[in-house]
Formats: C-alpha cells, sequence, structure tokens
C-alpha cells in the first residue's frame, strides 16, 4: 500500500474517531496513537503544547520525550516560529537540533492551529529512517492536525 493510500485511511479512521469529544487534547492522543501504529517508520509520535510560551510535552507514542524545549531552537519551534511544516532529512544537520533521544534520525514537524488561525501546538514525528519524511507526510499530516480543534 502506497504512503497516500496508507494516510487517507488513516485519516479516516481518525474522522470517525474524533466525534467522540471536541477536547483537543483527547484529540490529539487519539491522533498520536492512531498514528504510531498504523504508520510504518513513526519512532516518536506526538504534540507538544504551547503553554504560556513555552513547548511543554503532550500527548504522545514512544519513549521518553523532553518535557520542555528550549525556546525558540530545535525542529518544533522553527516549525512554530515559521508557522509551516518543517521536514528534516538528518537531525544531525539540522541547527540547534534537540536531541530527545539519540535513536532519532529524521523528524517532521506540523504546526497544530485552533481558532483565528493561531499556533497552539505542534506535531512530532521522529523516524530511526533517515530522510523518512517527505511533502506527502507534511500534507497529509497538515489535513489530520485541522481536525484536533475542528
Amino acid at each position: 500500500m502506497n504512503k497516500e493510500t496508507r494516510y487517507s485511511r488513516v485519516t479516516e479512521q481518525l474522522k470517525d474517531l474524533l466525534v467522540q469529544t471536541r477536547d483537543p487534547v483527547a484529540r490529539m492522543a487519539t491522533m498520536a496513537a492512531l498514528l504510531h501504529h498504523k504508520l510504518d517508520g513513526f519512532f516518536w509520535t506526538g504534540f507538544y503544547l504551547l503553554r504560556e510560551g513555552e513547548l511543554i510535552v503532550g500527548p504522545y507514542q514512544g519513549p521518553l520525550a523532553c518535557q520542555v524545549l528550549e525556546k525558540h531552537r530545535g525542529v518544533c519551534w522553527a516549525s512554530i516560529d515559521g508557522n509551516n511544516p518543517v521536514i528534516v532529512p538528518d537531525v544531525h544537520k539540522f541547527p540547534g537540533h534537540i536531541t530527545c533521544d539519540s535513536r532519532s534520525r529524521s523528524e517532521i514537524a506540523i504546526p497544530v492551529r485552533g481558532s483565528g488561525n493561531k499556533v497552539l501546538a505542534v506535531l512530532d514525528v521522529d523516524s530511526k529512517i533517515p530522510d523518512h519524511f517527505d511533502q506527502a507526510d507534511a500534507s497529509a499530516l497538515e489535513r489530520m492536525v485541522a481536525m484536533v480543534y475542528a
């Protein structure tokens, strides 16, 4: 099954699951679990919540996470500061990369927006596989995170 087909199936599953609650944290937890277990190569899958100017770990699947990310450093902050998805083929070459687990090799971060298009969180996915993420991942994940606050 190709990547687009897999994402399409996962998106349909999410649509059915997310109608059970409007709570964004519950939706993030469900999304993290589904993505982590249904998509190949997802080593760490979760959300960092933007709270009082800090990125604090939210619902996730995978090994232990950094609890608070240093401000305006790393892939997640780059995504928030640039207000766009960030795809990193090799985290060891990304300036200011924050290493929460040395086994991560590539990463993608997607801003999560609430009302008024305000960024409230970021979806962060790490892979042990170098160059694992591409624009197809970014596009599909952007559509999915739009459901968190919908």
